[in-house]
């Protein structure tokens, strides 16, 4: 069908152009908006409990599905044990429903805070709307078409190396249940909007604090000034 070869043999690479040109270009005019504008010092009780099992979760799906794309064969030969395929779903699943949890919180965050809904842009509340998508319909993917692990790695995967090599074969995923469509659409129109959002700070995440050496912070609560000797 046209419309098949539009959203997974055209729409793909119109995201991805317009990921990489925006980005570099916005970085290179303003270097300084690469930054989440974290709102924590608004409110920093409920940023916590909603950001922390978002970030987490998200990163775990993330990872779990850039390894289906990289190693199908292995994701397929760890799901010939029964036991193990059932591990690796009840994972997902698990991690996804953390997923939706925290990014639940952070939008009822946004809602129930004054503070912090003064400083919300329409570009959040729409990539709030297409992460809440996105997380809920690849949690209703595991839960209505099972085994997602091994059709991913069967179907998915050699659809996105098809894109990688220049010579899309939609024949992957056309055949593929709606609400997956769904999910793979939106994912590219996700990345198609990244780089007008403020998640571009992902992509310069401080990594020298890695090796950074410790530093020593020391309150000083016996100076002059606690003591009333101060100017």
């Amino acid at each position: 069908m046209v419309s098949d070869f539009v959203l997974f043999g055209v729409l793909p690479y119109v995201a991805m152009v317009l990921f990489l040109v925006v980005t570099v270009q916005r970085y290179r005019q303003s270097k300084f908006s690469y930054s989440s504008l974290s709102s924590q010092f608004l409110e920093n009780k409920q940023h916590f409990w909603s950001s922390v099992p978002f970030h987490y979760g998200i990163l775990a799906v993330l990872g779990g599905h850039l390894v289906g794309f990289l190693l199908p064969d292995a994701i397929l030969g760890w799901n010939a044990v029964p036991w193990r395929l059932f591990l690796l779903e009840a994972t997902g699943l698990s991690l996804g429903l953390l997923t939706v949890a925290g990014l639940v919180m952070i939008v009822v965050r946004r809602l129930s805070s004054s503070r912090v809904r003064r400083v919300s842009t329409i570009a959040d509340w729409i990539v709030y709307v297409m992460l809440l998508i996105q997380v809920v319909s690849g949690v209703l993917v595991a839960y209505f078409h099972g085994w997602g692990s091994s059709w991913f790695a069967s179907s998915a995967s050699p659809w996105l190396w098809s894109l990688v090599t220049l010579s899309p074969d939609i024949s992957y995923v056309a055949p593929l249940p709606l609400l997956v469509k769904l999910h793979i659409v939106n994912a590219f129109v996700l990345i198609a909007f990244f780089p007008f959002t403020r998640l571009v700070h992902v992509l310069v995440i401080p990594n020298m604090y890695l090796w950074r050496k410790p530093q020593v912070v020391i309150w000083n609560r016996g100076g002059p000034a606690a003591r009333g000797g101060g100017r």
